[in-house]
């Protein structure tokens, strides 16, 4: 059957024999436009488990990031700023014990409370006694964790008991790369990539790969926890339901990044090639006599003595510029040989373009979402940039940055500051209800804390501190509240307050002066001239 009868049958299936009217197709409403289209036709990807899509592309993911990071001054810079952001110098412990649990009044889970957070920022200065290498202070270790997690989207730690002769505690932490977590997976031993599970999927045991005494890997099975509960590794990471291994949160942006590396080397280069040809010449005079147009009296002398064509000359000299990496066409005497017709231009570098600045912007914007930055933090460059602009991004962001300290650094800091109060109260450094036994039965109660950070960052203090002044007058805003919006702890507050107070008592110096600032504008403000009407009711 021939194509033009193919045809007249397939338009005879639409035509409604009775009125040879064609048949308008058939109304949906299907989602994606049922797969059709441009768009659509060649898109489609599998869905498979969030586990295996994890374990699939977390080496080349991993790899990736930590050679942009080595390469890349932007991205590491940005890094740089989210951990400054996030972690700053270290997540502070604030004691939050359930006292009614276990029997305490509320002055006394107060007092034991404040006993347990001095104790532990001891503990937590000196990296003798809380890192098992002696290097870094428990606030670097969270820096650390916290860039580990933005390299690879875990982070990987033990806690060793190392007990040295100057040492207090025997409570240590070792961070570890996260590869050092095996990646094998086994059915009947509920192994997923390195992790070992429970019948309900909870991680009782990891696969660690570690170096063996002839410098060869081999696996290890760590367990989760001891008999009594204390954690022996920290494994932290953000995934989706059914994964058991974290991703680089930076993965997403890795083609933005690249991208961002072509564009500027891209640039760079075309902007190179236009500044070393910069001099072209138009003529209709013969190749030979344009050339020697370029040439000195001297060098055509010469030329002529060793039996050489103006174009082998010229050549030469171009061989010469890329040897000596110079140009030099400003050479008095060589432009006045031009000819009649011969036109010599001057090219200036036409890179970047216009639209380069707005492309640049545009990838390293990605950037620093993916990093959970604002641009301007991200790029120092507030060009253009309002307070309210400003304000409302940092608002934004701030959302990020603490859900980030409450997943991921917390989750990190909590199992130490566990494992520590226990060796505390094991050994009688710290009073507890009923002793050690009492402690490992009311473990959660007792351990309740919150880890907290640098505050918001403001564009301008004293609008922050007008709007604490209106809530706390409105009655919806605490002192507490306060304190904790600009990073402070109310009853360290306090107390330096009444200390301030009993030394101002000491030295006979009279209080500082806590009321209202006069207002400059408002309502009872008299016109010019007159007596304002506050001062009128004094007289």
């Amino acid at each position: 059957m021939s194509l033009i009868s193919q045809a007249r049958q397939a338009v005879a299936k639409v035509i409604a024999p009775a009125t040879g009217v064609a048949m308008p197709a058939r109304p949906g409403a299907r989602y994606m436009r049922g797969g059709r289209g441009v768009t659509f036709a060649g898109w489609r990807p599998a869905l498979r488990e969030n586990q295996q899509d994890v374990g699939d592309a977390w080496d080349a993911s991993a790899a990736r990031v930590a050679d942009l990071l080595h390469n890349n001054g932007w991205l590491s810079g940005a890094v740089d700023q989210a951990v400054a952001n996030t972690v700053g110098t270290g997540l502070r412990l604030k004691a939050l014990p359930e006292n009614e649990t276990f029997g305490m009044t509320i002055q006394e889970a107060s007092d034991w409370a404040k006993t347990v957070e001095r104790r532990f920022e001891l503990w937590s200065r000196s990296a003798q006694e809380c890192d098992v290498q002696g290097l870094r202070s428990f606030g670097q270790m969270q820096a650390a964790a916290f860039r580990s997690w933005l390299m690879t989207g875990e982070i990987l730690a033990e806690l060793p008991w190392r007990k040295r002769p100057w040492n207090r505690y025997g409570t240590k932490v070792r961070l570890l790369p996260p590869y050092r977590l095996s990646r094998k997976s086994e059915d009947t031993a509920r192994l997923v990539n390195g992790v070992y599970l429970d019948r309900d999927g909870m991680p009782v045991g990891y696969l660690a790969v570690r170096k063996g005494k002839f410098g060869y890997d081999e696996d290890v099975r760590v367990r989760a926890r001891d008999g009594a509960g204390r954690p022996r590794v920290i494994h932290v990471f953000d995934g989706l339901p059914g994964t058991y291994r974290g991703i680089s949160p930076m993965t997403p942006a890795l083609q933005v990044a690249r991208q961002f590396d072509q564009l500027a080397d891209a640039t760079l280069m075309a902007a190179i090639v236009q500044t070393l040809f910069a001099a072209t010449i138009t003529s209709d005079e013969p190749t030979e006599e344009v050339m020697a147009g370029l040439l000195t009296p001297q060098e055509q002398a010469r030329m002529a003595a060793d039996g050489v064509s103006p174009v082998e000359t010229y050549i030469d000299i171009i061989a010469g510029f890329y040897d000596d990496s110079t140009l030099n066409v400003g050479i008095n005497g060589r432009l006045a040989h031009l000819f009649p017709g011969q036109e010599l231009k001057f090219h200036t570098s036409s890179h970047p373009s216009s639209d380069y600045k707005d492309f640049a912007m545009h990838l390293l914007r990605e950037l620093a979402r993916c990093l959970g930055l604002t641009y301007e933090s991200a790029t120092g460059d507030s060009v253009g940039a309002t307070y309210s602009s400003l304000q409302a991004a940092t608002t934004e962001i701030f959302a990020i940055t603490t859900a980030r300290r409450q997943s991921i650094i917390a989750p990190f800091c909590q199992p130490v500051y566990e494992a520590w109060l226990e060796e505390e109260i094991a050994t009688g450094g710290i009073a507890f209800p009923g002793g050690l036994d009492g402690f490992l039965a009311n473990r959660t109660a007792a351990c309740r804390a919150e880890w907290r950070g640098a505050p918001r960052p403001t564009a301008d203090d004293l609008k922050k501190a007008r709007a604490h002044e209106v809530w706390k007058k409105l009655g919806v805003m605490s002192d507490a509240q306060i304190a904790n919006d600009i990073g402070a702890d109310i009853e360290d507050v306090y107390q330096q307050r009444a200390q301030e107070a009993a030394m101002r008592a000491e030295y006979g110096l009279p209080e500082p002066d806590l009321g209202q600032e006069p207002e400059t504008q408002g309502e009872d403000e008299a016109p010019e001239g007159e007596i304002p009407k506050q001062l009128e009711e004094a007289i």
